[in-house]
């Protein structure tokens, strides 16, 4: 048995899921659990911040969860951004 193709085959299984929901209608929990993972990982980067900045940790450490928030910001804003500019073609359309 070829172990890299099996590998492969889960990784696809597991990612199924995202490509193609089972549950579409609860998206609330979705909304509530990829805000909550936003926040702390904004708070995980501060705490590294404090703890390096006081001699307690580790710079990498703190470099790695800066980078990590900030892609999460980036991320959230580019969301919000796209969500505004649907809602503004959709005031543009002609009744």
């Amino acid at each position: 048995m070829n172990l890299s193709a099996l590998k492969a085959a889960q990784g696809y299984s597991a990612s199924r899921p995202a490509t193609h929901p089972q549950n579409v209608s609860d998206g609330g929990r979705f909304f509530r659990e990829t805000v909550s993972d936003l926040v702390n990982s904004v708070q995980t980067a501060e705490a590294a911040s404090i703890a390096s900045m006081t001699g307690k940790g580790d710079p990498h450490s703190m470099v790695l969860a800066l980078s990590q928030a900030e892609l999460a910001v980036e991320t959230a804003v580019t969301i919000r951004d796209r969500v505004v500019e649907a809602y503004q073609e959709i005031l543009r359309m002609p009744v």
